[in-house]
């Protein structure tokens, strides 16, 4: 059951848990396949989460934790960065328990700020050292990869390149896509500038510019045109083109192209879950990132979204390559000078929108 609270761009929504009597919550679709059985009687307890995460993806995890444990869920709906900065702005005051993010970037933000608390043992050790914090302030839920995806018919294999870097060259030019707003690309490039530091990820992409490559609003988008030959090649997250594979067969002409392992174009962006250090709902926060990490809800993510799982001994789904990419699971602010407002303004001035 939802109800719609706030019609704004960061949105909130209410997952009412079940309250027993002819009002006991009922789930169906894909949160009833991740918990099947019988919603329990409300627990008394609550736990409101900032989702950078987006809907469609997250709430039926939301309703089938709310069945499953009787707690009741409200969430807040907006991208990483924007939930990120309000949390930043609410300071102490937040109403968030919990905040999942997409990516580093904003989980490191508020490291930085001293805004994160810290996650229970009991969860942090359902998840491997590379995939939680050292500080044990964040926790990786599911693996989503950077790649290179291409039209089959116009890009051979012999002609792959290895690197993001070599898409500079002449060969390349007007023949590769960026999403160059889109919020996956602003965390990636984030990662990119915390890396290889502002000037070399500021250079790479003023030379992408100077190269012709192409603009276009997401990752969609991307892989869409590159499926129909309108472009050569784009940079995307991974379970896109595997989403349109399953959907059209062969007649979709776009595959994806891993990078070299070391590369930064094939950075695995681990999508994190922490609790505010300001959470007076704690037991319920560490309960829903440990449900997070169950078999069902991974096997969720892989099979579903075919992102790769982080836990629970689930194996990624079968149409995904084995994992050797480089691995990132936050990002150093006190290092990375300027933050999401650098990145920002990098992005911009390279005049990447305008292509």
């Amino acid at each position: 059951m939802l109800k719609r609270l706030l019609p704004l761009l960061i949105t909130m929504t209410f997952v009412a848990a079940a309250c027993g009597g002819s009002e006991q919550l009922q789930i169906d679709g894909l949160a009833a396949e991740i918990n099947p059985e019988e919603c329990v009687d409300g627990s008394g307890k609550e736990v409101t989460i900032y989702s950078g995460r987006t809907e469609n993806l997250i709430e039926p995890v939301l309703e089938a934790f709310a069945c499953a444990t009787g707690v009741s869920v409200q969430v807040r709906w907006g991208s990483s960065t924007q939930l990120a900065l309000l949390i930043d702005e609410e300071g102490k005051r937040t109403a968030a328990d919990v905040f999942l993010s997409r990516s580093p970037g904003p989980v490191g933000f508020l490291e930085s700020k001293d805004l994160l608390g810290t996650i229970d043992d009991s969860v942090l050790n359902l998840v491997g050292e590379e995939n939680r914090s050292a500080e044990g302030s964040w926790i990786g839920f599911s693996g989503r990869k950077r790649v290179l995806v291409r039209n089959v018919d116009m890009v051979s294999d012999a002609d792959l390149p290895t690197s993001v870097f070599d898409l500079t060259a002449d060969k390349w030019r007007g023949k590769v896509a960026i999403p160059g707003t889109n919020g996956s690309f602003v965390d990636w490039f984030t990662v990119f500038r915390d890396q290889y530091g502002t000037d070399v990820a500021a250079q790479w992409l003023n030379d992408m510019v100077d190269n012709d490559a192409r603009y276009y609003p997401n990752n969609r988008s991307i892989v869409e045109a590159t499926g129909r030959g309108e472009i050569e090649m784009g940079l995307v997250n991974h379970y896109y083109n595997y989403q349109e594979v399953a959907a059209s067969g062969d007649e979709h002409r776009a595959r994806n192209h891993d990078l070299d392992d070391d590369d930064i174009g094939s950075l695995l962006i681990i999508t994190a879950a922490t609790v505010l250090d300001s959470s007076k709902n704690s037991e319920a926060a560490n309960d829903l990132l440990a449900f997070l990490l169950t078999e069902p809800v991974q096997s969720y993510f892989t099979n579903r979204t075919f992102e790769y799982p982080l836990a629970a001994g689930v194996e990624p789904n079968p149409a995904l390559p084995a994992l050797t990419a480089l691995e990132i699971g936050s990002v150093d602010f006190d290092a990375l000078g300027g933050g999401f407002e650098e990145t920002a303004r990098i992005i911009e001035a390279s005049g990447i929108q305008n292509q």
